[in-house]
């Protein structure tokens, strides 16, 4: 017994000689938790304070564009009311019949391609089937296609239209240098371009209508004061997959709302670098093409605003193009549209303030409505807020989000953003969760833009399907998935979806704020999207 005892008082010794070494651990420890948290809360609490600033201020400037562009549409405000237009003066009298087409101004047509194989078929025979006269048009393909067996069918392509009487140039470079900034600056520096006055520029994947130049040509002939006049893309893959649809629903606003918008009150919006035509003379004026960013078609429209041009935007004309239906390819194209406007505006926006031919108010829609507000603020609030604050505040009991924050605003932001395109209103809540996964890279994106980092200056040209769209021959083998791991699986998407369902769970089980019912759907969104479920993936030939 006594032994017993001895055991039992030294094992309780023990025991407090351990408790008491391990007590000023756990004291350490409460003092760790204690001081992250006293860390973490304020600075979530003002994080979700600048969220709700940044996101009033996207209400509002999208409640202000919106009402700008149902102001146009009720008014029936069309440019043709606002500008001089006159149909292009044709000699009739037979003592005029000599002058012939001298009537109409020399036109410049521009194509630049890349490997793209299922598509310069298109844009040749669209732009050399332009109603003008063929002595009063020069079209120029500018390949930089590095297959050469490409390069011979565009050729060929080339010397068909030759011989039925266009004056059709072909050119091509040993190098991408510029990329597509690069092509269009040399092209422009040949002799004959000197005699052309305006200058038209469509993508590969563009089909202008026959009558683009008639309808556009006009306006820069009568106001000698407009240097651009800007046509809406159609898109005629549209329904081919969700993923197209939604980015349809995207681009509609883009057009419909921010493009009518900014000409109607400022006269001014970013060139989308295809379908539309130039006034050479600004283009000099602005110093011609730069290859600075990624983004040169935005370049060139801001320097050109700031020398005072003005730029007019045909919402009634269309031209059909193609959207990427593959959603790598997607991922590539937004990257560049994020990043390089992040890295114009930080390379312009000293240039903007100093300008002198623009007024303060010009100057500061450019500053904070063409720049800040929609490519800056935008992305970093969609992925910030509801991607990473919102499901974050779940394991932070002290962080509170009003309601107006969480449901009101996005509601307003999402409502404003699917006028453009009512036929999809009923995919709404698909296209919440897409732009929400999306974010992720655009964000990224704005932040290499605004430091110089890394991608800054990546190019990778959009796949396209062409002719394939109109045979029917790719969704069968669209279907197929890649037999590759690593081409299937995006694993920032799925490190995103993973974080997000915990916090759902953990919101679910331990929350009252029901922030779960957003936070799952958006999880399933990104794991969806990470394994590869969206869009099509078309085979390696």
């Amino acid at each position: 017994m006594e032994e017993g005892n001895v055991s039992t008082t030294e094992a309780l010794g023990m025991a407090g000689e351990a408790l008491g070494l391990f007590l000023p651990l756990l004291s350490a420890a409460e003092g760790l938790r204690r001081a992250a948290a006293a860390v973490v809360v304020p600075a979530m609490r003002a994080a979700v304070a600048l969220c709700l600033a940044m996101s009033m201020m996207l209400v509002v400037e999208k409640l202000s564009m919106a009402t700008v562009a149902l102001y146009v549409k009720l008014s029936r405000r069309t440019p043709e009311k606002v500008y001089k237009w006159e149909p292009v003066p044709v000699p009739a009298a037979a003592e005029d019949a000599e002058v012939g087409s001298l009537a109409y101004p020399m036109v410049l047509v521009q194509i630049p391609m890349f490997n793209e194989r299922e598509v310069y078929q298109i844009s040749i025979a669209a732009v050399c089937s332009l109603s003008w006269p063929y002595d009063r048009l020069i079209i120029q393909v500018l390949d930089d296609s590095t297959d050469l067996t490409i390069r011979e069918l565009v050729q060929e392509e080339c010397q068909k239209w030759c011989k039925r009487g266009r004056s059709i140039h072909y050119i091509s470079r040993d190098n991408r240098n510029g990329y597509k900034a690069g092509a269009l600056k040399e092209a422009m520096e040949l002799d004959y371009v000197k005699k052309c006055d305006y200058v038209a520029i469509f993508d590969a994947d563009h089909e202008p209508p026959f009558d683009f130049l008639l309808r556009t040509i006009p306006f820069l002939m009568h106001n000698p004061g407009i240097a651009l006049v800007q046509a809406r893309w159609k898109f005629v893959n549209a329904d081919q997959c969700l993923m197209t649809r939604i980015q349809e629903m995207s681009l509609n606003y883009h057009f419909k709302v921010e493009q009518q918008s900014g000409s109607t009150t400022m006269e001014f919006f970013g060139f989308n670098g295809t379908a539309g035509v130039w006034r050479i003379i600004a283009i000099n004026e602005a110093e011609g093409w730069k290859e600075r960013t990624t983004v040169e078609d935005m370049d060139l429209a801001v320097r050109a605003t700031l020398q005072g041009w003005k730029f007019v935007y045909v919402g009634d004309l269309k031209v059909k193009s193609e959207l990427p239906s593959n959603y790598k390819a997607y991922r590539y194209q937004q990257h560049r549209w994020a990043c390089g406007p992040a890295n114009l505006f930080k390379k312009m926006a000293s240039d903007i303030i100093m300008a002198k031919k623009v007024s303060s108010v010009k100057k500061f829609f450019l500053i904070y409505n063409f720049f800040f507000a929609r490519r800056i603020i935008s992305h970093n609030v969609t992925f910030f807020f509801y991607c990473i604050l919102i499901p974050a505040s779940s394991f932070v009991p002290q962080v509170e989000i009003p309601k107006w924050g969480v449901f009101y605003i996005p509601l307003a932001i999402t409502l404003l953003n699917s006028v453009g395109t009512p036929r999809s209103l009923h995919l709404i809540l698909v296209w919440i969760f897409f732009e929400s996964v999306m974010s992720l890279h655009r964000c990224k994106a704005v932040f290499i833009g605004l430091l110089e980092a890394g991608r800054v200056n990546e190019w990778v040209v959009t796949e396209k399907l062409g002719n394939s769209l109109k045979t029917k021959q790719i969704p069968a083998d669209a279907k197929k998935l890649s037999n590759k791991f690593w081409e299937r699986f995006h694993f920032l998407e799925l490190g995103m979806g993973i974080f997000l369902l915990i916090s759902a769970c953990y919101n679910c089980a331990f929350r009252t704020n029901l922030y779960f019912i957003f936070i799952f759907p958006l999880s399933v969104s990104f794991l969806t999207m990470g394994a590869g479920y969206v869009g099509t993936c078309i085979p390696p030939t």
